[in-house]
């Protein structure tokens, strides 16, 4: 069944909720949907206390490594960690408490060429079941484009079954954004959902674009059970008001037994 997974997403040091296409390469300054007023931690430790496994914390670019490892340490081997990994400091991230590194565009050269022997390196320094591969992607030419540089630029892989089929031997999950959509609350892209719940050959965790609360069993019925759904500015603990947390949790309980 489809199960909600947190997020924490990190900018400069704090908790935010930015619209994902706004992100922009020249240092401006992107569209801010809620800054918390709370550490990385505090949400890492309540996710800690309601049992919430697998959520994720993105680093949205630079000053954010030590906002990361505090939330790392409040929940150990509860949180999935990514922004700016690459071979040479994964296990540190590991060493630090993330339960597997996220790893998107270390995978790709500077013109977006995708390169299958940094998948074997990353793979060989961390280990497959360590590694959740992050495919984030963008609508195009009828289907979808695997983005980089922070969902910033297209690259030559596309988001289809062979790719699937391809690295999945190579990770333990796949993270998608549909960075279309990221934080707009205004829906889910239902054929990206559909498409992965049919064809993904590992436990696959979709983000953007959630809005209401019935979305959870939306993405539970396009995707046949086989899809979790992160949820971010549409939750009030990260200044949404039309999806609560604590219904979330209990949708968890409800699937999981867990009280």
């Amino acid at each position: 069944m489809t199960l909600f997974r947190p997020c924490i997403d990190l900018h400069q040091g704090a908790v935010k909720q930015i619209v994902g296409s706004s992100l922009k390469k020249d240092g401006s300054v992107p569209l801010t949907n809620f800054e918390s007023p709370h550490p990385a931690a505090y949400y890492a430790e309540r996710y800690r206390r309601d049992n919430l496994q697998g959520g994720h914390v993105i680093q949205l670019g630079p000053g954010n490594e030590q906002a990361a490892k505090t939330a790392l340490a409040a929940y150990p081997g509860g949180l999935q960690l990514g922004g700016g990994i690459h071979p040479e400091n994964a296990a540190e991230w590991l060493e630090a408490g993330a339960s597997h590194v996220i790893v998107t565009s270390w995978f790709f050269d500077s013109k977006g060429h995708f390169l299958p022997n940094r998948l074997e390196e990353m793979v060989g320094a961390v280990g497959a079941d360590r590694l959740v591969i992050d495919l984030s992607c963008r609508v195009k030419d009828g289907g979808w484009v695997v983005a980089m540089n922070r969902w910033q630029d297209d690259t030559d892989l596309r988001l289809d079954k062979a790719t699937l089929d391809s690295l999945a031997p190579h990770c333990a999950e796949f993270l998608i954004h549909a960075a279309d959509v990221e934080g707009k609350c205004e829906g889910i892209d239902a054929d990206l959902v559909r498409f992965l719940g049919r064809h993904s050959p590992r436990p696959t965790t979709y983000a953007g674009g959630a809005r209401r609360p019935e979305d959870l069993a939306w993405v539970n019925e396009l995707s046949a059970g086989r899809v979790d759904l992160t949820i971010g500015s549409a939750l009030d603990i990260f200044g949404g008001s039309r999806i609560f947390y604590v219904d979330c949790v209990a949708w968890n309980k409800g699937y999981t037994g867990v009280t």
